[in-house]
């Protein structure tokens, strides 16, 4: 009997030190850059912006922030810069909601950020998990919380990652393993910071976004053994609730920051799916764009720019994968139009870009195959 209690000691003695070792190891090389930027060795970036944002965070230099959905999560940050003057963060999640975002820029601004660019689109409003609950996004890993250090030190996914980076860091292993790291089952892959989740450099763009790809999509959304999805999560009051909390409420608690929000080009086809196959979706998502186009132009800090009817864009389908996501083609121009102003919403007239889109859904006719 004490031969088995004195093996049972010994194993769980090895596990402890099994244990703090990989948490000491975790802690010295640090994958996410949560206590210091990386020195010791290369640092590898992730596409998983929900956790990576939290590293980013707090290890890089930055005055402005640059947040949005999938709509938003090809931009480079060096593009970003070249275009608006600024040094960006970008912090774009896809499938992102309201409360995600305002919580994530929060941090970002408690970190120095004077400049927000918001791409905002309607969507991020749906009802989702309060932020305090988020199974998706962990709240004390941003706020470097006891629960939050120990759960990222004391991950096996991080003791991994850690251990390959330690590896990556010997000269002989470096080139090889840096080349296998996108084939390998881990997550901080990425050398550059630029790269993360920013299409190659060599992608072809007309392969994957054309009318062809495009008008399949509509087809597939607006079929009848479909349509009833694109209204799914759309409440107009828990909308204006959530915009009300999360985005009013974030810019009001920070007047010394200058938010520049644009409503993103959706193809035409976004809203006429809606028109033809959910329209009671369609005025759900006017009314609500009308009540944030309002309530955003009155406040001092906040520039609106609304893409929507830009119609030399929006109807030319070959911009697009399917009716929402843009090529990087029109990043750049999204860009372009945010540095020059072209298309921001005068606060004398909020709602005459949003009227000027209602014409072009009333009469755009889809082409047919």
């Amino acid at each position: 009997m004490q031969g088995m209690f004195t093996n049972l000691g010994r194993l769980l003695l090895a596990s402890a030190v099994c244990v703090l070792g990989a948490a000491a190891l975790t802690f010295v090389v640090d994958p996410l850059q949560l206590f210091r930027p990386s020195r010791l060795m290369a640092a590898f970036y992730s596409d998983d912006t929900r956790v990576q944002n939290a590293g980013l965070i707090r290890s890089q230099s930055f005055d402005t922030a640059f947040m949005g959905t999938s709509l938003a999560i090809h931009f480079r940050q060096n593009d970003i810069d070249r275009a608006l003057g600024v040094r960006s963060l970008k912090l774009a999640m896809t499938g992102s909601n309201s409360r995600q975002q305002a919580f994530v820029l929060e941090q970002a601004i408690d970190r120095g950020a004077k400049r927000v660019i918001w791409e905002m689109d309607d969507f991020i409003f749906v009802e989702a998990a309060d932020i305090e609950t988020d199974p998706y996004l962990s709240v004390d890993l941003y706020r470097g919380t006891a629960k939050g250090i120990a759960s990222y030190l004391f991950s096996a996914a991080m003791a991994k990652e850690s251990l390959f980076a330690l590896l990556r860091s010997i000269p002989p292993l470096r080139q090889p393993l840096t080349r296998a790291a996108p084939y390998l089952p881990v997550k901080f892959a990425l050398s550059d910071v630029d790269d993360i989740y920013a299409l190659p450099r060599d992608f072809d763009v007309a392969r994957d976004y054309n009318a062809k790809k495009t008008l399949a999509a509509f087809a597939y959304i607006t079929s009848p053994v479909r349509s009833r999805f694109l209204g799914e999560g759309y409440g107009y009051e828990a909308m204006v609730r959530h915009f009300e909390q999360d985005a009013v409420g974030l810019i009001t608690r920070h007047p010394d920051v200058t938010f520049d929000i644009y409503f993103p080009p959706y193809s035409i086809l976004q809203f006429v799916a809606m028109r033809d196959a959910s329209p009671e979706t369609l005025k759900i998502v006017t009314d609500i764009t009308a009540v944030i186009a309002q309530r955003l132009t009155q406040l001092p800090n906040v520039r609106l720019h609304d893409f929507r009817a830009v119609k030399a864009v929006t109807h030319d389908l070959n911009n697009y994968s399917d009716v929402i996501h843009h090529s990087p083609v029109v990043d750049a121009m999204v860009l372009k139009w945010l540095a020059s102003g072209e298309y921001r919403v005068d606060p004398k007239a909020p709602l005459k870009p949003l009227e000027e889109l209602k014409r072009q859904v009333e009469a755009y006719r889809v082409p047919q195959p």
